[in-house]
């Protein structure tokens, strides 16, 4: 690893970064933030789910299949991967828009 950080330094890389601490810039290897999903609506999509199937549930907000996947993800949202779930039971559910739920894919009332 340190031989690793030595080319990489040596090459340029590497960005400038504020210490979370808030100390001085430092040269480091800082990461870019994660993406952030966009909110595809400010309420729930009520949806019919059927036990033992599985579902994709859009993480990213970019599908025009809402709630559900369409792949829109792999162009505008690299780095966000749908969420496949399989229910336990048949019946009605609110599956989250906003992508903001602490309880994916169910809608947890974040919007």
């Amino acid at each position: 690893p340190a031989a690793l950080v030595s080319l990489m330094r040596a090459a340029g890389g590497g960005r400038r970064c504020r210490d979370p601490s808030g100390g001085a810039r430092v040269r480091s290897f800082c990461s870019a933030p994660p993406p952030q999903p966009v909110i595809a609506a400010k309420e729930p999509f009520p949806v019919e789910l059927q036990s033992g199937k599985t579902y994709i549930w859009c993480t990213c907000g970019h599908s025009k299949r809402q709630p559900f996947c369409d792949g829109a993800h792999k162009k505008e949202a690299p780095g966000l991967s749908p969420l496949r779930f399989t229910p336990a039971r048949d019946g009605p559910a609110l599956l989250c828009g906003c992508k903001r739920t602490e309880t994916p894919p169910y809608c947890d009332g974040s919007h």
